[in-house]
């Protein structure tokens, strides 16, 4: 059985819950190894605030390296079918023809680093979507007013997705929501499964 996608629990820990819904999202609830969730939770939120509170800025660009790292040699030493890969700068890019495009149409999905009210946030892509868009998960819970076109809330998929964006739109160099911003703080988690090539169904 497949598990709905959680949100965050706190105004911090997007990253890590990207990284848990990642894996909710790949496998089915029987599947899912609970070592794995255990080691995200302790390797997210790393980073401290000026007050010396640990978490509160976040999870930082080598902690989400690390955690790619770990999970793909988790996979491999642990027979769990499960790859990942951290790209960032001028490799972070999600539009066809790229290795993140390739991963979501394979049925992979792809953690992504962006802004939402012009502060860095985490979220998960995982579909391909007709019209030029990018079907995503959210994790932090509101009901957003976007500006302009190309920027949508989705209901109804509760596994997959509850927002669909315009790829281009993730691509600008600039802080409007959901795009990555300039190349050099850019930063994609590619993951997905390695015993299936099927494409993820909505759900």
């Amino acid at each position: 059985m497949k598990n709905a996608l959680i949100h965050q629990s706190s105004e911090y820990d997007c990253g890590p819950t990207c990284m848990v819904n990642a894996i909710r999202y790949l496998f089915e609830r029987e599947e899912i190894q609970p070592g794995v969730l255990k080691h995200i939770w302790v390797m997210g939120n790393d980073t401290y605030c000026d007050k010396g509170c640990l978490g509160c800025h976040g999870t930082s660009r080598a902690s989400m390296r690390y955690m790619a790292d770990w999970l793909r040699e988790y996979g491999r030493g642990c027979c769990f079918p499960v790859y990942a890969e951290f790209l960032c700068d001028g490799d972070a890019v999600v539009a066809p023809g790229t290795k993140a495009w390739d991963f979501l149409q394979q049925g992979g999905c792809v953690i992504m680093r962006c802004y939402a009210d012009k502060i860095p946030h985490y979220v998960l892509l995982t579909a391909v979507l007709p019209g030029d868009e990018v079907g995503l998960f959210d994790p932090y819970e509101e009901d957003p007013e976007f500006e302009g076109e190309g920027r949508r809330v989705v209901a109804g998929y509760p596994k997959q997705m509850n927002r669909a964006v315009r790829y281009d739109l993730l691509n600008l160099e600039d802080m409007s929501d959901y795009a990555m911003g300039k190349y050099d703080v850019r930063e994609l988690v590619l993951i997905r499964r390695t015993d299936r090539d099927k494409n993820q169904k909505a759900g």
